[in-house]
């Protein structure tokens, strides 16, 4: 270890005292064949794969001395290669975060990458072929670690490979912007970099690996680790010679960066810098110069752990891994009554989608009911398509398939349908009567101790379960679409509903493996209050007379997952319109109903653009639509709407916050994030309005404090 590198790693180690530190334990080996003696470096926490193994400072020093010892008896001839492996499921997940959240001074952040770049490197310089393993998981550094060395083997049992930093906020900066396109060629490199990472953060398998180039061997995961060396010692004696392929360093290298420029628009428009960075730093790889590139990428490190997207994008991570798995409000999990059959109130499209989802989870019976034959055959043959769908793209086998088909039905009558139902969940209309009758409906024929949850998106559960006899058992457990993605799942307790029943709803929502946040009964929620108050103040702009496509643009620089009008026509202009109606009762003074809104409804449009082939399917204000618009004579700038509407928003999270709507502003981004898609880089919105001044403006103070998604003082 240089006297530089030992003294970077030991001042980080200072700075990050709590780290889980990685061994790296040396054994030596005789190789197949005769091939010679081997030596195996084995990444290890000391814990099983429920906490992955990472890259703090102590850790990155562990490695560097093994490599010391390692790089001794490469240099007397006592070793013929060496390799890199991790502990079983897990190969390595990059640096530790914890670690990175703690700084304070570019120096300090400067002196990570730096660290990282000198051991890994040392790997490439060994005086014999190095080779990688990838047992397991590998992300990040774990991934650039091995990309340091000579060859690489993967698992076809590996579930998870990826370079996710740019979806953080930062660049794969101990080596990935610089080798992976000098290896697989720089289009394939902006897939694995700037598209997965921006496409929620998408994981590669280990045959994708392999087919990618990334690895030159591949092997199942039962005998991986032996079938390596096997390989290794093959390799060693010159009886497998490893081909790659010569790369295009021309015209294709600069179509790749372009095309990763075009997605990182497409998905943040300019609004966060890491992709970019990353981008920069593929496209000067082109030279090959690996130590250009190594310096560059110490460099924008740096600059993205100084910055606010990366600490917005820690912290919404750990919202999503830890607070999503902790509820913050939830009563004692012991209070959950068991749940072995599931009724489910409708059977149409939302209907159906919830009656697959308890079905695929729980694996229990699920009988659905509506008001004619015709509509429950419907509800229940979706449901059958959906499980041959799942059968013919091999996720589930034909006795699955079967069993799953069987445990789903349909009938008229309610009482035949939930006399021994433990949970019943409706999805029909919105509208507070129905939702009443179907309750008393079904109050009439289920057990004493069902849970009735209501799938509302707006509407008083207090006031649902009013007129029951048993008030305390109705809890709000509201969806978002589409089921399948959306991880998110706001569960509402009503002014009578009981412990146990809530706690019933949480554990059910943990097996349906949703991010389940406790919210108060106010008007819309969480989500589609914010989004309402949103979309109402884009709408108001444009009422007022600022022209659609000018109010669009405003909000780009929030790099949200779609614009304001777009996702109105994802939600459907009636819903939008019923949500708002609902919020202008409850709130007259913020929530107003658009009449232009109202025109787009009653003509039966279905949003206010059309889409054509001609113009590449970008949406374009429908004539139609146009032709309806009644505005005014105020037109503002892009800057104007934009500090109007983010105005709003931090007003009605300030009310909702001293409302006791959720239990911390955490919960709002761990609400927007899951179930809006609202991008990782602005941890929500909250990190974003603190740093934009927008919170200070409005509301007298920050939303978060000092040091929580942003640099600490």
């Amino acid at each position: 270890m240089s006297t530089t590198t030992a003294e970077l790693l030991k001042g980080a180690a200072e700075l990050f005292p709590d780290e889980v530190v990685t061994q790296a334990h040396v054994r030596h080996l005789d190789l197949p064949f005769g091939a010679g003696r081997f030596a195996l470096i084995t990444l290890d926490n000391g814990f099983d794969h429920t906490k992955p193994t990472t890259f703090g400072p102590q850790s990155l020093a562990n490695l560097d001395l093994a490599i010391d010892q390692v790089e001794k008896e490469a240099a007397a001839g006592e070793i013929v290669g060496a390799g890199v492996t991790g502990k079983p499921f897990i190969f390595a997940v990059g640096a530790d975060l914890k670690g990175v959240e703690l700084l304070k001074e570019h120096k300090d952040a400067l002196a990570i990458g730096k660290g990282g770049h000198e051991v890994f490197k040392r790997l490439a310089g060994l005086a014999v072929p190095t080779f990688a393993y990838y047992n397991g998981a590998a992300m990040g550094g774990g991934v650039e670690v091995g990309l340091h060395c000579r060859y690489r083997t993967v698992s076809a049992a590996l579930p998870a490979f990826s370079l996710p930093e740019v979806f953080l906020g930062l660049v794969p900066g101990w080596g990935g912007c610089t080798l992976l396109p000098n290896l697989i060629g720089a289009d394939k490199a902006v897939s694995v970099i700037i598209e997965n990472s921006l496409n929620q953060n998408k994981q590669l398998k280990g045959v994708q690996v392999y087919e990618l180039g990334i690895a030159d061997a591949l092997f199942e995961g039962a005998d991986f680790l032996e079938q390596s060396l096997i390989w290794t010692a093959s390799v060693l004696k010159g009886e497998i010679v490893v081909d790659r392929p010569v790369i295009d360093r021309g015209e294709a290298w600069d179509q790749a960066v372009a095309r990763g420029r075009s997605v990182a628009d497409g998905k943040v428009h300019g609004a966060a810098p890491a992709a970019y960075r990353a981008l920069d730093i593929i496209a000067a790889a082109k030279n090959g110069d690996l130590q250009q590139g190594y310096d560059a990428e110490d460099v924008a490190l740096a600059d993205l752990i100084m910055g606010g997207e990366l600490r917005s994008g820690i912290y919404a991570f750990n919202l999503v891994q830890k607070r999503g798995k902790r509820p913050a409000g939830a009563p004692d999990k012991s209070l959950a009554r068991p749940v072995t059959k599931v009724g489910v109130v409708g059977a149409g499209l939302m209907a159906s989608q919830l009656a697959l989802l308890f079905l695929r989870r729980l694996e229990v019976p699920v009988v659905l009911t509506d008001i004619d034959q015709e509509r429950v055959d419907k509800g229940v043959g979706y449901v059958h398509a959906e499980i041959d769908k799942l059968l013919g793209k091999g996720r589930i086998n034909q006795d699955k398939a079967n069993r799953l088909k069987a445990l789903v039905s349909g009938v008229l009558d309610k009482a035949e349908g939930f006399s021994d139902a433990d949970f019943v969940i409706e999805a029909v209309f919105e509208e507070i009567g129905v939702k009443q009758q179907v309750f008393a409906e079904v109050e009439a024929v289920a057990p004493a101790h069902a849970i009735f949850a209501t799938n509302t998106s707006s509407l008083s559960v207090s006031e649902m379960a009013s007129k029951l006899k048993h008030p305390e058992r109705v809890v709000g457990f509201h969806f978002f679409n589409p089921v399948a993605i959306l991880p998110l799942l706001e569960i509402v307790r009503g002014e009578q509903t009981d412990d146990a029943s809530l706690a019933t709803a949480f554990a059910v929502a943990k097996k349906l493996k949703k991010t389940a946040v406790l919210v108060k009964d106010a008007p819309a929620f969480v989500v589609n209050r914010i989004l309402t108050r949103f979309m109402g103040e884009v709408q108001n702009v444009i009422d007022e007379g600022t022209p659609v496509e000018v109010a669009e643009k405003a909000v780009e620089p929030l790099g949200l997952p779609m614009s304001p009008l777009v996702l109105l026509e994802l939600v459907g202009p009636a819903i939008g319109l019923h949500v708002s109606e609902t919020l202008n009762r409850a709130f007259p003074d913020r929530f107003t109903v658009s009449p232009n809104l109202a025109a787009v409804v009653k003509a039966g449009k279905r949003g206010f653009y059309v889409y054509s082939a001609e113009n590449g399917f970008k949406p374009e204000l429908d004539p139609e639509v146009s032709a309806l618009l009644k505005q005014g004579d105020t037109v503002l700038t892009e800057e104007q709407v934009r500090a109007r509407v983010l105005d709003a928003v931090a007003q009605e999270i300030g009310l909702m916050l001293d409302e006791g709507v959720v239990a911390e502003a955490q919960d709002i981004d761990l609400c927007l994030i899951t179930g809006a898609g609202w991008p990782f880089h602005l941890g929500g919105i909250t990190p974003y309005l603190d740093r934009e001044g927008v919170s200070e403006r409005v509301n007298g103070k920050k939303f978060l404090a000092p040091g929580v998604a942003s640099v600490p003082a």
